[in-house]
């Protein structure tokens, strides 16, 4: 019987950040991939609103930004989540670097300077190696631009506003994987192993010659970790 398991994307990100697993994982899966991420600026109202829409049980897996949603449906229906999935993702709240980074981000988006993921921004979302694949880079772009300024204004606030998920980790029970990208910049391997660490038994998965965006950039070896975790 296949298990009803939920994808949440990330920053800037559709559905299309998840296509490879949705058609890769069918055959195992019962697979929903939530837009709640894309319609609130609070982590708490996201994780709300897709656990209001799950079924009473069912698997998880998040992004980077659907990582922070993870955490908080963790948080607040831990007994629902069978299998839970944590993909370049932190634990950690923003540091006052980041903070300012997002701040200048959405300062330039008010002054109508939003192109979603530009070429600019790129090199800090995939591996150096993909850079000159343009199909995959213009999948990128065009999933961002899709998103909009209203949906990105609303995310980097929520994402701002979320809390430390650090604490909690020794709170999480199900069966856990923990998959991060070799050469993610933006949630690098220190950080996939603080959570790790935190979550007892948690499998920890490197995707190697890969960026933060595994699941475009290596759907291959996400879909195998992501099928072991699924049905083992």
């Amino acid at each position: 019987m296949k298990k009803p398991l939920i994808l949440v994307p990330g920053l800037l990100c559709t559905e299309v950040l998840w296509r490879d697993q949705v058609a890769g994982l069918a055959d195992v899966a019962e697979i929903t991939v939530t837009d709640a991420h894309l319609r609130h600026d609070d982590i708490g109202a996201i994780a709300a609103e897709i656990l209001d829409a799950a079924p009473p049980a069912f698997a998880l897996a998040g992004l980077s930004f659907g990582g922070y949603v993870a955490f908080e449906i963790m948080r607040r229906a831990p007994g629902r989540v069978e299998r839970l999935a944590l993909l370049d993702t932190s634990a950690r709240q923003d540091d006052p670097a980041r903070l300012r980074q997002r701040r200048d981000m959405l300062e330039l988006a008010r002054k109508g300077s939003f192109r979603g993921m530009t070429d600019r921004l790129l090199p800090d979302f995939v591996h150096p190696d993909r850079l000159a694949e343009t199909e995959l880079m213009n999948d990128i772009k065009a999933m961002s631009q899709r998103v909009g300024v209203e949906a990105y204004f609303r995310q980097q606030t929520a994402i701002m506003g979320r809390p430390d998920s650090r604490p909690t980790l020794a709170a999480i029970r199900c069966p856990t994987l923990v998959l991060v990208g070799r050469q993610d910049s933006r949630t690098p391997l220190a950080m996939a192993e603080e959570i790790q660490a935190g979550i007892a038994g948690a499998r920890l998965v490197v995707v190697e010659d890969c960026g933060h965006l595994a699941t475009m950039e290596r759907p291959a070896a996400v879909n195998a970790a992501l099928r072991d975790w699924l049905t083992d």
